[in-house]
């Protein structure tokens, strides 16, 4: 790859952080603000719950038609068009005046938050696939940092700006000037062009495929990757929602306390996620098996660490840290790898439509865990509902990661195949 078109990648890497950040910071935001909303509209936590499940749910639903735009069009384009609907819901949701016109327009944020799909196939053809773990570990940095900055925002700056709609003006207008830099910023690239057989090759332009959608959906590993993906993310939609008020309401800390208690936490999940695409690749060199096998372990001890977390007594602050710490290192290490295992096994032209149809899977059913959970919660307690939902989610993905290791070498060594005959393709058509 020419030096000049290696260097430019970084900077599409930049861009890519810059919109992946910010749009988490602005999702995640809500997430320590619950009690005040709760407080304001008057509510309960299953309507608040409510709230959160809406969004989900529309960003599940439009997964399909986002991954088949991205395969059929600009996808460059289509993410900066993203952005700028990511603002302008984020404004709605601020100006919203009474509860069921904020849970109305707090759903419609989450049309922009089924964009992810278009901008990982797209790092995927700046990067081939000896770094495409470190690469998608380092943009998913973005979710836990986004995550602390948001509580920053949320306990801090909130109060002095004058409540929480005022954080919700800033982070829609930053969505806005992302918008602007993504579209002037970011240039397409042919689909397939860092695949190691394609490299430095003229390459013709690959689009959407329904032959192609179809065969991807038969590979074997795929099967395990949708069965994982829809268990794997109720937990994290149960913790992003409602730790902050079960540190608050069970385990009675102050402001203060969790925010110093979750900001190492945060920063250790945030190394995770490029810890577990650095292994994944590492891994992935030495067997085809790698990614799948440290996406098990870490899931498996995510839950470990986790239960040992949640039962430690309340007054023992420290413990309950330490155990915390060790959860955060396991929790993201398969995301990174669930990523590129799908772009490992899946051709250039329909990888965002593969990632979608598994996000949607993916939220199909964790889209309910908020709902789900604030029900448990007002039966129960909070403790009750993220340790039922997470430990058994989480079981129950490290079994299906277990399934895919028969399948994934022999659909690794398809694509390859596959890629090669493409080449030989290429090379005719060029002659």
């Amino acid at each position: 790859m020419p030096r000049k078109k290696s260097a430019y990648r970084w900077v599409v890497v930049g861009i890519f952080l810059a919109f992946m950040l910010l749009h988490q910071i602005d999702k995640q935001l809500i997430n320590p603000l619950i009690p005040e909303i709760i407080a304001e509209f008057g509510i309960t936590k299953t309507q608040m719950g409510a709230v959160m499940t809406g969004a989900l749910l529309v960003g599940t639903v439009l997964y399909p038609l986002w991954g088949y735009l991205y395969d059929r069009y600009a996808r460059s384009k289509l993410l900066a068009l993203a952005s700028f609907i990511w603002g302008a819901t984020t404004w709605l949701s601020a100006i919203a005046p009474t509860f069921r016109l904020f849970a109305a327009s707090r759903a419609s944020t989450g049309i922009d938050d089924s964009s992810y799909p278009g901008l990982y196939s797209l790092a995927a053809d700046y990067f081939g696939p000896q770094l495409r773990g470190k690469i998608y570990g380092l943009l998913q940095l973005t979710q836990p940092i986004g995550y602390l900055i948001g509580m920053i925002l949320a306990l801090m700056v909130a109060p002095a700006l004058g409540g929480w709609r005022s954080v919700f003006y800033l982070t829609g207008g930053l969505g806005i000037l992302v918008a602007i830099a993504i579209y002037f910023g970011v240039k397409e690239m042919p689909r397939g062009q860092a695949e190691p057989e394609l490299q430095d090759m003229e390459i013709g332009q690959y689009r959407f495929s329904w032959a192609q959608a179809r065969e991807v959906l038969k590979k074997r590993t795929m099967w395990f990757i949708f069965l994982q993906g829809f268990a794997g993310v109720f937990p994290w939609n149960v913790i992003t929602v409602w730790f902050f008020t079960y540190l608050a309401e069970e385990r009675f800390y102050d402001e203060n306390s969790i925010l110093f208690t979750m900001a190492p936490i945060i920063l250790v999940l945030a190394g995770s996620y490029f810890l577990g695409g650095l292994l994944g690749d590492w891994a992935f060199k030495r067997t085809l098996k790698g990614r799948i096998l440290v996406s098990s372990m870490g899931v498996l001890m995510g839950a470990v660490f986790l239960f040992f977390a949640i039962q430690t007594p309340v007054e023992s602050r420290d413990t309950f840290f330490i155990l915390m710490i060790l959860t955060a290192l396991f929790m993201p290490m398969s995301s990174p790898n669930v990523i590129s295992t799908v772009f490992d096994i899946t051709p250039p032209e329909v990888r965002s439509t593969a990632q979608a149809v598994e996000y949607f899977i993916e939220n199909s059913g964790a889209a309910l865990a908020p709902l789900l959970a604030g029900i448990i919660a007002d039966a129960i307690d909070l403790k009750t509902a993220i340790l039922v939902i997470c430990l058994t989610t989480w079981l129950l993905c490290f079994f299906f990661y277990l399934g895919a290791l028969f399948f994934i070498d022999g659909d690794v060594l398809s694509l390859r195949k596959q890629m090669k005959e493409r080449a030989i393709q290429e090379q005719a058509r060029q002659a």
